[in-house]
């Protein structure tokens, strides 16, 4: 897999069209969203190489993350005469870098993609790391491919667009960065006031920060065979609650699922790793300051299990976690027992109050 391309912006629309006159492709196609269409493209669709670009726009939200909306890109990109030396730019969050990177790796088996993340959750996570995908036979991420943009411009001026939720959903792995990395990036993160008045040049250094742990990681194991599963703490778990809540009519945003991953996971951290009491309680006492509980009961927690087991993880059918031993010491391949599952789900209800 190639090496991406990562940009830290200072004027978007300078460096992107700087980098855009330098590459060869024939046509080129713009994806967003129906808020993306709305509150970021106009920020950017005055640079000389997106005049007369096709703008090709789905529905917003991750339930529209399907291979339906995946087909219908294809019929437009086919539709309109794209080629395999086309290129499609992904402008949006998480959903569109990760459908758009998708389609992108399928078309024409692969056309050239570049993205734009315009969430935190993209800037820091989706829209970095090659992975592309959509949701399946209601499974997150059920069906996808490694397929690096050309090329990722970040800049957090596209941040001023978003809710409180969403900047809190990136936020979530943001702490996971820290987390799986080290002290003084955790220091940085932890001691983030996020009901301050938000300086968006200092968490774009912030960003940048988080953006290179996964980098780092990706670089040295860009197809998730060892290392690489540092970047699922907090997924497993988290992931199973993101389903649950969608079968609920509750949906939470990605981000806020990945949180209560964190401390479900850091439980078991504590238990298996021996990740120390004192560290676990700082950051479930920072993660109850800022996000909401997920609500559920016992009643649910076969059906958690059952989303943990069709984890892309897992071996031979068993659950695998990754987990810590103290910030910045990872331990993969971690097999857990259905009992302690159970106690980490508890750990969660009773730390959140629900």
């Amino acid at each position: 897999m190639t090496k991406q391309k990562v940009v830290i912006c200072n004027d978007m629309r300078q460096e992107l069209q700087k980098f855009l006159s330098l590459l060869d492709y024939d046509k080129l196609f713009i994806l967003t969203d129906t808020n993306t269409q709305e509150k970021c493209y106009p920020l950017v669709k005055d640079i000389p190489a997106f005049q007369n670009a096709p703008v090709i726009t789905v529905q917003a939200g991750d339930t529209n993350k399907n291979i339906e909306q995946v087909a219908s890109i294809w019929s437009y990109l086919s539709n309109e005469g794209a080629s395999r030396n086309s290129l499609l730019v992904n402008l949006g969050g998480g959903m569109i870098t990760d459908m758009g990177g998708f389609a992108g790796a399928t078309f024409k088996r692969g056309i050239r993609t570049v993205n734009i993340p315009t969430t935190l959750m993209a800037s820091v996570d989706a829209a970095v790391g090659g992975k592309t995908g959509v949701n399946f036979n209601g499974l997150k991420n059920e069906v996808g491919a490694f397929y690096p943009p050309e090329c990722v411009f970040i800049d957090c001026e596209f941040l001023k667009t978003l809710d409180r939720d969403n900047l809190l959903s990136g936020y979530a792995e943001m702490v996971k960065h820290a987390l799986i990395s080290s002290m003084d990036i955790y220091a940085s993160v932890f001691l983030f006031d996020l009901d301050a008045r938000i300086d968006y040049s200092f968490l774009n250094r912030m960003v940048a920060q988080s953006v290179a742990v996964k980098e780092r990681i990706v670089e040295e194991d860009p197809k998730e065979h060892g290392i690489r599963k540092a970047l699922n703490f907090g997924h497993t778990i988290g992931h199973a609650y993101e389903s649950l809540s969608f079968k609920k009519g509750k949906p939470l945003l990605h981000g806020h699922a990945v949180a209560a991953g964190i401390v479900s996971e850091l439980y078991l951290s504590h238990k298996v790793c021996s990740f120390p009491m004192e560290k676990l309680s700082q950051v479930v006492y920072y993660l109850k300051e800022y996000y909401s509980p997920f609500v559920f009961d016992c009643k649910d927690y076969d059906t958690l299990y059952e989303l943990m087991t069709h984890d892309k993880k897992n071996e031979a059918g068993v659950i695998n976690f990754t987990l810590l031993a103290q910030v910045g010491e990872v331990r993969i391949n971690q097999q857990i027992s259905k009992e302690k599952i159970i106690e980490s789900l508890d750990f969660y209800r009773e730390s959140f109050g629900v």
